[in-house]
């Protein structure tokens, strides 16, 4: 059997059995107030009362069903300013990922007051200004977006930073980064932003500060970390170098304090070998220099590295010149070596020696520098057709770029 045939049979049993008891004893119900008085039997009363509750049961439903109705109609209920709201802002945010600044700044604005998260409307409508270049606008915002949602400052105090960076006002941006990293000492999006400040005011000593934390985290990738350490090394020892210039004798050289502060594997790393060495030199420290580059050189020669050990003057000359020499066997037709060879042949007071090394480097490589320096030794020793001619090259050199032109009489060249 089915449950419908069973739910049928049970509904007539239950409307027999009442049928029995109405017709075996109808019952008898008086209801009397004041002069009025109704009579009726007690099942009528029964089914009146049973259809009053279902009545007032439909009109209770029908109440809600107005209600829900009229807040979904009604433009002015808090359901539908809501949703208009929603709605106004999801425009305002692709007109500001379109690019369309004045219609996402209008659109975000009016939609703020009823969005449900305003803190969003207004940090959109902030950076909308700040493309419009209206700065007291983009500001006005952010107090506003401060005031609907207090609990959201790191958020509104870094997008303020933000754009105060790309407006220039790094002293501004500073203060307010400085604010959330005192507040906020884990926030490390905040501690990227006071890395880039740092870089752009060059303010190397505290951006050094920082490093090992931007490693730490792993705020860049690892190429970028090491350019950004290489480059605020180079910035310290260059700074170092020229307040080295300006020490009295005597006192400890800058530049030497500051390389020892570098984590080893910098020290290793050629361009702050050659900017350290570089910074010696011009503080007047050429022996340091001169030692530092030795050792780098022995472990892995680099052609920069030869170009500054031919221009320092070590302690022992004829020792440095031995020492570049051994080099010479694995680089035999090297241009830079040649004339670092040539320089220290020169130091040496070698100058059949320096001769050849310079003639075999310009050989090697027609550049100026040892071009000029041939001309000065071919002078002093008194060769000066020799020194003329080797003149005459060296300006070719200089002139290879100059167009064809017509010139007035012979050509000189």
């Amino acid at each position: 059997m089915s449950k419908s045939y069973i739910a049928v049979l049970v509904v007539v049993l239950i409307a027999a059995l009442l049928g029995m008891a109405v017709a075996e004893d109808p019952g008898y119900l008086l209801i009397a107030w004041r002069n009025m008085s109704i009579e009726t039997s007690i099942w009528v009363g029964l089914a009146f009362v049973l259809a009053l509750w279902l009545l007032l049961a439909l009109l209770r439903a029908l109440v809600r069903l107005i209600n829900a109705s009229s807040r979904r109609v009604n433009p002015w209920s808090r359901r539908n300013r809501s949703r208009r709201a929603s709605q106004v802002t999801t425009r305002g945010l692709l007109e500001f990922a379109e690019g369309h600044w004045s219609n996402s700044l209008r659109l975000l604005r009016r939609a703020a007051p009823h969005a449900e998260q305003p803190l969003i409307n207004y940090l959109a409508a902030a950076r909308a200004a700040h493309e419009l270049e209206d700065y007291r606008e983009a500001d006005n915002l952010l107090r506003e977006a401060y005031e609907t949602t207090p609990n959201a400052d790191v958020a509104i105090a870094v997008t303020q930073a933000q754009l105060q960076m790309a407006r220039g006002q790094l002293e501004q941006a500073l203060a307010t980064l400085t604010r959330v990293r005192k507040e906020h000492p884990k926030h490390l999006y905040a501690l990227k932003l006071m890395g880039q400040l740092y870089l752009r005011l060059e303010d190397w000593e505290r951006l050094e500060q920082l490093l090992p934390e931007l490693r730490r985290h792993q705020l860049y990738g690892e190429a970028d970390q090491q350019a950004l350490e290489r480059q605020v090394y180079i910035a310290l020892l260059s700074q170092a170098g020229q307040r080295g210039q300006r020490l009295p004798d005597g006192e400890a050289n800058p530049v030497s304090s500051v390389w020892e502060r570098l984590p080893k594997p910098h020290r290793q790393d050629v361009a702050l070998i050659e900017t350290y060495c570089l910074q010696l030199r011009a503080s007047g420290a050429e022996v340091h220099a001169e030692k530092t580059l030795r050792e780098a050189l022995t472990h892995s020669y680099n052609d920069r590295l030869v170009h500054i050990y031919g221009l320092v003057r070590g302690a022992d000359p004829a020792r440095q010149l031995a020492a570049a020499e051994q080099w010479l066997p694995d680089h035999p037709h090297d241009a830079t070596l040649l004339l670092a060879l040539g320089r220290l042949s020169l130091r040496n007071s070698l100058w059949g020696k320096a001769r050849e090394y310079l003639e075999a480097s310009f050989a090697s490589r027609r550049d100026i520098q040892t071009c000029a320096e041939l001309v000065r030794l071919l002078e002093h020793m008194g060769e000066h057709q020799a020194s003329q001619q080797m003149l005459r090259q060296g300006f070719a050199l200089m002139v290879n770029d100059l167009p064809e032109l017509p010139q007035p009489g012979k050509a000189l060249l």
